[in-house]
């Protein structure tokens, strides 16, 4: 007769270990919620030992949103083959994903609160939200946009971020259609900008250019013509 022997973890397998399971948790409840001895019941260690591996409650909770926030970033991570709108809308998909997994988490992340409001979490926040910024720029091939563009891709950022916060309270609208939706709010922010610059003009058509007519950016244009009065 055998008996099973329990192997002892190494110390990085078992900090991963550790953000694996406190990433797990606050999928389903926000991190200012959830106590190390949850985590270390749930790692099935003692209270004493989590400590060990980390000094402190915030440098775990660190950790993990640092792990969260490499994976949020990475789905804004697209090839650049295709037309714009369609590669948009995969990403907007990733993007959702993400949300859906780890709602609570997501939310406390980008609002902030007790645990993950330190600075090193905030720096995390930004660290996204670049890596997001500069995804979209490479999607475009520019690699020194003008101020208008600048605006409409960090503004474009910061919609998708808080259209995803909104629908987490209640998710009442498809998110389906809320990807989509995401996908001509990028049209239509870089429309508006071009209207009022020929640089921006000139990006605008390069990007239509390419662009078929069942693509999302052709599904947008059809829905605006449906909405302009008709003639007598």
């Amino acid at each position: 007769m055998t008996t099973g022997v329990r192997r002892r973890m190494g110390v990085e397998e078992r900090r991963q270990q550790l953000i694996a399971v406190a990433l797990e948790l606050f999928s389903h409840r926000s991190p200012d919620d959830v106590s190390i001895d949850e985590i270390a019941a749930a790692a099935g260690i003692s209270r004493p030992l989590v400590y060990h591996y980390f000094p402190g409650k915030l440098s775990l909770y660190e950790a993990a949103l640092r792990k969260a926030a490499e994976d949020l970033a990475g789905r804004f991570v697209e090839p650049h083959e295709g037309p714009l709108g369609a590669r948009l809308l995969r990403v907007m998909g990733r993007f959702f994903d993400f949300v859906d997994e780890h709602g609570p988490g997501f939310s406390a992340l980008m609002r902030g609160g007790p645990a993950v409001g330190s600075s090193a979490t905030n720096a995390l926040i930004d660290s996204v939200r670049q890596a997001a910024y500069e995804q979209i720029l490479a999607h475009l091939g520019i690699t020194e946009p003008p101020a208008r563009l600048e605006l409409v891709v960090r503004s474009w950022v910061s919609l998708a971020e808080s259209t995803a916060l909104i629908w987490l309270d209640g998710r009442r609208i498809p998110r389906t259609e809320l990807e989509l939706q995401l996908v001509h709010d990028f049209a239509a922010l870089t429309a508006v900008s071009a209207a009022y610059d020929t640089e921006m003009a000139a990006i605008l058509r390069s990007v239509l250019a390419a662009e078929p007519a069942d693509g999302p950016f052709g599904d947008l244009m059809e829905r605006l013509i449906a909405l302009a009065p008709q003639a007598d």
